[in-house]
This record gives structure tokens, C-alpha cells and sequence, in this order.
């Protein structure tokens, strides 16, 4: 038992009632997310210098292609919980696959939805996909922030026992003081990779379509492997091999994936806008 605990927050999980209706932190948190991220794509798509002249979303269409990401991410998300964490489960009890309301999404499902709606969106508008991918990882580190701030409001998803002055002993995780890891998420794969993107794309990482794309794929598997050493597994699957967890199975190959991008959008030919730019540097 560590010498100091910091006391865990109870905090409702009920954020606000509206008339009969419970709105819990972690549906606000999406909610906020899907909003937040709207208006920065509306900011980011009117601004010509970065994406130095290439075809984009246009502002008006940006309505259609939350739809397309947000239920691609929701199915995707609930699938892949079946799928790769519960699926022993589900085979048991196939009625409870479409109860969402009782949690269990994962998110590497979720982002291969969202994927799947935005090339979806992309050939309806015939807008090249990596652009539409660019945009929509460039935003997407505001749901991972509030969402994993969700999961640690309500509590769940909690980390491994552990001595660190900043242990809490969660609610349901039984008497072992342990890591907060939804914050240790919340801040790597949330505000990290934001700042990092954000950099990026003021630097001009839109006029290469994909290194946003690579850079969120690769940053996120990254963090999530790294974070995987401090949160608890998942109870009904616990350790696959040699300590690894099924969040780092599913992280290694966005990793993979996100160099192969960044490789690829930096091998292009450096685009007109950028080649102007570094004549007068």
C-alpha cells in the first residue's frame, strides 16, 4: 500500500437530465466530440494555404460526412468489442449485441468504421480519401480526450495495482490502489497527439495527403501500446502471450501502417505550393 493515495473523484455519472431523459458523461462525451470536431473541420476546410490548392470537403458537405464517420464509428466500434474482446459472450447472448447503452466498444473497430464511412464519403463527393482521412484524424484526438475522461468518470477501463503516490483505489476494482490509466490516455493519445497534429498541419502536413493519416495511425498505436503496461486487461480475456494485451495485438499494425503512410506521403513529389514556399525561405 503506497504511502499517499490520491482520493477518486466520485463524480455522477449522470451528466445532466433532460426532462426524463439521463445524458451520461460518457454519451456527452461523443456528443461534444462529434460537435467540436465539426466546427474545427469547418475552420481547418476554409483555409486554402493548407491544403495549397488540393481538392477538399467543402464546408456545406461536412454535415454529411459526420453522419458517414459517426455511424461508420459506432458500428465498427461495437463489432469489433464482439468480435476481438466478448465474442464467447455474444455467441450466448446475440440479443445483447445491439444493446449499446451497456457499454463495450472498441476502438480499433471503431476507427475501421469510421474509415470505411469516410471512403464511402470520399467516392460520393470523388474527393481522393486520404485528404478526407487527413481531416478527420486531424480532429479526432478531441473524442479521444473526452472520452477516455469518460471512462474515468464512470469508472472503467481502470489501470494495473500499483505504489505510485498517484494511485486511486477505484470503485468496483476492489481495496488495490491503482493507475489511473483512462488520464494516462486521455493526455497521451488525446492531448499529445492533438498538439502534435496541430503542429503538423500548420506546417503543411494537408498539402501531403496521408501524413496526417500516418501520423495519427502511428502516434496512436504508439501511445496505446505504451499505456497498455498500466491498464488492467480486460477480465474475460486477461493476458494473451508473454504479457501482451489485445490493445497491443490490434496497436502494432496501425503502427506498421502509419510509418508506410508517412513513407509514402513523403516520397511524393513535393507539391507546387510547398516548392513556392521554400524558394523564398
Amino acid at each position: 500500500m503506497p504511502l499517499f493515495l490520491l482520493p477518486f473523484p466520485v463524480i455522477d455519472p449522470v451528466a445532466v437530465h433532460l426532462g426524463p431523459l439521463p445524458i451520461r458523461w460518457y454519451a456527452l462525451g461523443y456528443i461534444v466530440s462529434l460537435v467540436a470536431g465539426w466546427l474545427i473541420a469547418a475552420r481547418l476546410v476554409r483555409s486554402d494555404r493548407l491544403f495549397g490548392g488540393l481538392p477538399r470537403p467543402s464546408v456545406e458537405s461536412l454535415d454529411d460526412l459526420l453522419v458517414y464517420v459517426a455511424f461508420g464509428a459506432v458500428l465498427g466500434g461495437r463489432t469489433g468489442y464482439v468480435l476481438f474482446y466478448n465474442l464467447d459472450y455474444f455467441l450466448r447472448n446475440p440479443g445483447e449485441i445491439p444493446i449499446l447503452w451497456n457499454g463495450g466498444m472498441a476502438f480499433h473497430g471503431g476507427l475501421a468504421g469510421a474509415a470505411i464511412g469516410a471512403w464511402l464519403f470520399a467516392r460520393r463527393e470523388k474527393i481522393p480519401l486520404l485528404t478526407v482521412g487527413d481531416l478527420c484524424c486531424a480532429v479526432a484526438p478531441i473524442g479521444l480526450f473526452l472520452v477516455r475522461i469518460a471512462n474515468f468518470i464512470k469508472p472503467e477501463l481502470w489501470g494495473r495495482p500499483t505504489d505510485v503516490p498517484w494511485a486511486m483505489i477505484f470503485p468496483g476494482a476492489g481495496p488495490e490502489p491503482r493507475h489511473p490509466s483512462q488520464l494516462y490516455e486521455a493526455g497521451l493519445e488525446g492531448l499529445l497527439i492533438g498538439l502534435i497534429l496541430a503542429f503538423a498541419v500548420r506546417r503543411g502536413a494537408f498539402r501531403r495527403p496521408g501524413l496526417t493519416v500516418g501520423l495519427f495511425t502511428s502516434l496512436y498505436g504508439l501511445a496505446r501500446i505504451f499505456c497498455e503496461f498500466f491498464r488492467e486487461p480486460d477480465p474475460q480475456l486477461g493476458f494473451l502471450f508473454g504479457g501482451a494485451t489485445m490493445g497491443m495485438l490490434l496497436s502494432t499494425p496501425l503502427v506498421v501502417l502509419g510509418v508506410g503512410l508517412i513513407i509514402y506521403s513523403l516520397r511524393r513529389e513535393k507539391p507546387a505550393s510547398l516548392a513556392r514556399e521554400a524558394g523564398h525561405d
